[in-house]
């Protein structure tokens, strides 16, 4: 069971994984969709070539979008292309890695799709039966072209009476079954010899670019998940003020349901220190407004100057927090 957390804790956290994990079920899931489902030819020369070529490019079209779908880096990525410049200028090195990375992992199941429709070959004879030329089969030499056109669209359907024990049908379906494999399997071998030379030729260019390029491309999405993960922690402090709140304007009611209340001032100056001087709807448009418009620039040693929004509500000097002991301090900042 701590073997299977491990593994669930690290595919939580790295989000590469995910979508490689993602990859693989899309391309597991479109074998056994081909594999499980019953494709039928209609053996008729006006429907034929639709029907085969739809089922060979249709679904790759339907795995390809549900790849961009479930990828999170998409919409990253599309943000981080939309968004203004801000403070923080915009690398379209980073943003031509993201959307690579994500058209690699995307296009996994639509091609293997399509090498396993060409492998089987019933596609292509379904598609390309009708517009073979008769003159190269025996059995179609004294039949009107009217007829050659029928006989050509029943290649596929070998349980037809007219065509069960032809031996033109046969040689037909052989001839079109050793294209479509024969191209099939080439396609397989172009895209190992473009993985391999992708891979070992990688290290005899300049790295450089590529180790920045992947380096922000892992930090815009971090970023956006720590983002979203304190937008999430004070949403939740937020509403926690809100409903203490509601209940301390009713004390009288929940006093006559015997419900004790947290004395005044308890726990207010942590939950306050977590709010970080966030303590109305406005200031939370405003800095969800600031985030999107004005990103803070990549660089850390501006940690100590604080933003326009956190300066406007920054608390007092402690010199005057001293002076003023009476009055209660002011938790606005940051």
């Amino acid at each position: 069971m701590d073997r299977f957390r491990m593994i669930f804790q690290y595919f939580q956290s790295n989000s590469e994984s995910v979508m490689n994990g993602i990859c693989g079920l899309l391309a597991l899931a479109s074998v056994k969709l081909y594999t499980s489902l019953d494709f039928s030819c209609p053996c008729l020369p006006q429907y034929n070539m639709a029907y085969g070529l739809g089922i060979m490019f249709v679904p790759p079209i339907i795995l390809f979008l549900c790849g961009l779908i479930l990828n999170r880096q998409s919409l990253v990525m599309l943000e981080e292309w939309r968004r203004p410049a801000g403070h923080r200028k915009k690398d379209p090195a980073v943003i031509r890695y993201m959307c690579s990375s994500i058209m690699q992992r995307a296009m996994v199941a639509p091609v293997v799709w399509i090498i396993v429709t060409l492998l089987d070959g019933k596609c292509l004879i379904c598609a390309f039966s009708g517009s073979m030329d008769p003159q190269k089969f025996v059995g179609f030499a004294n039949v009107s072209t009217e007829q050659v056109q029928q006989l050509l669209a029943k290649v596929p359907c070998k349980d037809d009476e007219l065509m069960r024990n032809s031996t033109s049908r046969k040689a037909v379906s052989r001839y079109l079954r050793c294209w479509s494999q024969a191209l099939g399997w080439s396609i397989l071998l172009i895209l190992i010899i473009a993985a391999f030379l992708a891979r070992w030729l990688r290290p005899c260019f300049n790295q450089a670019t590529l180790l920045q390029a992947r380096h922000w491309s892992n930090y815009i999405d971090i970023e956006q998940k720590i983002f979203e993960e304190t937008c999430c922690e004070h949403s939740r402090l937020f509403a926690h003020k809100c409903i203490l709140q509601f209940f301390e304007s009713m004390q009288q009611e929940i006093r006559l349901h015997r419900f004790s209340l947290p004395r005044e001032g308890e726990g207010a100056e942590g939950d306050e220190g977590l709010l970080q001087g966030i303590t109305d709807q406005d200031q939370v448009n405003k800095l969800l407004k600031t985030w999107y418009y004005e990103k803070p620039p990549l660089d850390v040693s501006q940690a100590h100057q604080r933003h326009p929004l956190v300066r406007e509500r920054s608390p007092l000097p402690r010199a005057e927090n001293a002076s003023t002991h009476s009055k209660s301090p002011q938790h606005t900042s940051v």
